[in-house]
């Protein structure tokens, strides 16, 4: 469970780390080949992290410690999972968990690009509008 917990915290920060910067960073910025280096370093790194570390330790955890084997099948609250016409073992349900771990850190990883893509570029500014929604143009 701790390494689980580590791992996640772990990536989780460096996320932050990468939205931090990108608020620092001036958009049209000479990237040196040091700069270069370092970031394709840190990105291999949370890429790493990500989509190899942390669902490993969930797997190695929900296996070792919680027992989600798959001669252990979920019966639910009243058996009403046991009721359906088919099983449902925790095997079935780490496995589905660590699906969405995977999903989840996907849309982080395409939101932080979209993120540093769009960093620095000004919100379109609004028309005043009518009372029917329309936009009122200025006529010249």
């Amino acid at each position: 469970m701790v390494a689980f917990v580590f791992s996640t915290i772990v990536t989780l920060l460096c996320c932050a780390a990468v939205v931090w910067y990108a608020r620092r960073r001036p958009v049209g910025t000479p990237t040196s080949w040091g700069e270069a280096m370092l970031s394709s370093t840190f990105v291999f790194s949370l890429l790493f992290l990500a989509y190899g570390i942390v669902p490993h330790q969930w797997l190695r955890w929900a296996e070792a410690e919680l027992n989600w084997r798959p001669d252990r099948m979920i019966e639910g609250p009243g058996g009403i999972v046991g009721a359906l016409p088919f099983d449902f073992s925790y095997e079935a349900l780490r496995d589905i968990l660590a699906v969405l771990l995977y999903g989840v850190f996907l849309v982080i990883h395409v939101w932080l690009w979209i993120y540093w893509q769009n960093r620095g570029r000004e919100k379109p500014k609004e028309l005043p509008t009518s009372p029917y929604g329309r936009p009122l143009v200025k006529k010249v």
